[in-house]
């Protein structure tokens, strides 16, 4: 794991770290899921990889319970063999000019770290929510991410003790550090 960036929001630590987001050191990881939380692909597959089939179980069974997540909410589930005990599970969106992209990417951000507040995590990892298969540009997305971020923590001061925002690989973990350093203080 290495650290490309960090800022402190108040309290809380946020790090940018170029890794792998199944093997961070915290609570809770978020997941860019799709409404049905069928993790067949992307971050998603590999997250039920490392934890185990109990994610996409206990996935199945949110879902029968509450049906397919929608905007704005998170599912929450075990986090398996992971070293994080909860999955956060949110849906971006896939990426389209007709629509409140940013909007929608901020709402699943903010969803996850309310979710994370609720299950009493102290700290959460993110991935680059909808820069992959929903194809969000992977600049803009983390710009979003990380000013929802920023913005969230502010308002609530000592919730949450650490967040990190991961890039698998350096381009994403250099995007989401140059977006981390352009939030400017927040307000």
């Amino acid at each position: 794991m290495d650290i490309i960036a960090h800022r402190r929001i108040g309290r809380t630590q946020v790090f940018v770290v170029q890794g792998d987001l199944t093997a961070q050191p915290v609570d809770a990881i978020v997941n860019a899921a799709n409404e049905n939380l069928a993790h067949g692909g992307g971050v998603a597959a590999s997250i039920v990889a490392s934890g185990g089939r109990v994610i996409q179980e206990e996935s199945d069974h949110w879902v029968r319970e509450h049906g397919p997540v929608g905007r704005g909410q998170a599912a929450v589930t075990t986090g398996g063999a992971l070293r994080a005990s909860h999955v956060i599970h949110v849906v971006g969106p896939r990426y389209r000019t007709d629509q409140d992209n940013e909007g929608i990417l901020r709402d699943a951000t903010i969803a996850a770290l309310e979710a994370a507040a609720s299950v009493s995590a102290r700290s959460i990892a993110f991935p680059a929510i909808s820069a992959g298969i929903f194809g969000y540009p992977r600049a803009e997305a983390t710009r979003v991410m990380a000013s929802a971020i920023v913005g969230w923590m502010a308002d609530h001061p000592e919730v949450i003790e650490e967040a990190r925002l991961v890039g698998f690989d350096a381009g994403t973990a250099g995007d989401f550090a140059r977006a981390l350093a352009a939030t400017g203080e927040p307000g």
